[in-house]
């Protein structure tokens, strides 16, 4: 398994190109490659062209540093047809840079509307069809987190999307602090998914449903928000011990192809700490799991 960091917190005050840096001084030897403006930024067209990514292939090797995965989030389940079919061929540039970049994993979101499930869902499928055998050429794992907000955000319900498509090169990526909005049922979902879950983001969140519905309150009532933080280990109301657990449990800790990502974007101003202590946290973590 390899442990990476989500440079995200750092994107405001250090260059694209050194995130690898500041991964290794950090104690990380893996760098996920999330949305970024002189990359793959959200919902457009990639933005790095080769000479760029020759660039981040030599920051890499100077760091020490290796990508772990590459993470674009794109309209590709969107009920808009002219936006779907605009982010198939923004898909088409970021698989290519992440072939380029040498790394095997791609981690996205299913997005498309809660509102429009079914339509989003045959939006998702229609793409699929065009990118399926691409993404199976390059002998590419893509796994997919029901985030809050997309088509479909419950987490056994992420699943048999997945299973939909019936190839083994689709996967799904458990959100740690998309837990309460994938059901809570965190052990459930992670046996059901076994080998097709590969990548989990590690950040605590708290739970919008306790104190009988009211931790969060949002005015006027009953507006369509989904609410979730992105804290570090232990200031919210994860249960680690059954994360972890069941990540033992299914194997994921001792394979070579799967990935375990720090996300935590709440603190940027004490970022270098909260990475440290993420990464140090969760080696203890999979030191002590039984």
């Amino acid at each position: 398994m390899k442990i990476a960091l989500d440079p995200t917190p750092f994107h405001h005050s250090h260059g694209l190109l050194e995130f690898p840096r500041v991964a290794a001084d950090l104690g990380y030897k893996y760098l996920q490659l999330t949305p970024h403006a002189d990359m793959i930024p959200f919902y457009n067209h990639p933005k790095a062209d080769d000479e760029l990514v020759t660039k981040m292939n030599k920051a890499c090797k100077d760091a020490g540093v290796e990508i772990a995965s590459v993470l674009p989030v794109l309209r590709w389940s969107g009920p808009d047809e002219d936006a779907r079919e605009a982010a198939v061929r923004y898909w088409k540039r970021a698989i290519q840079i992440t072939v380029d970049l040498g790394v095997g994993t791609i981690n996205t979101e299913f997005s498309g509307r809660p509102e429009k499930a079914e339509e989003s869902e045959r939006a998702f499928y229609r793409s699929m069809e065009e990118l399926l055998p691409i993404i199976e050429r390059e002998g590419l794992d893509v796994l997919i987190d029901p985030h809050p907000d997309d088509f479909v955000e419950d987490g056994l319900a992420a699943i048999r999307v997945i299973r939909g498509v019936n190839s083994p090169n689709i996967g799904m990526v458990y959100v740690a602090s998309h837990s309460f909005h994938m059901g809570n049922k965190a052990l459930e979902i992670m046996r059901t998914a076994g080998d097709k879950l590969r990548l989990v983001h590690v950040s605590d969140s708290m739970d919008h449903h306790a104190s009988h519905g009211l931790r969060y309150i949002t005015n006027p009532p009953g507006n369509a928000v989904r609410v979730h933080q992105h804290l570090k280990i232990g200031d919210g109301d994860v249960n680690w011990d059954e994360f972890f657990g069941g990540l033992k449990e299914i194997g994921f800790l001792d394979k070579d192809n799967t990935v375990m990502v720090s996300s935590v974007f709440a603190e940027d101003e004490k970022a270098e700490d909260v990475s440290r202590y993420q990464l140090e946290t969760m080696q203890n973590y999979i030191a002590t799991t039984k």
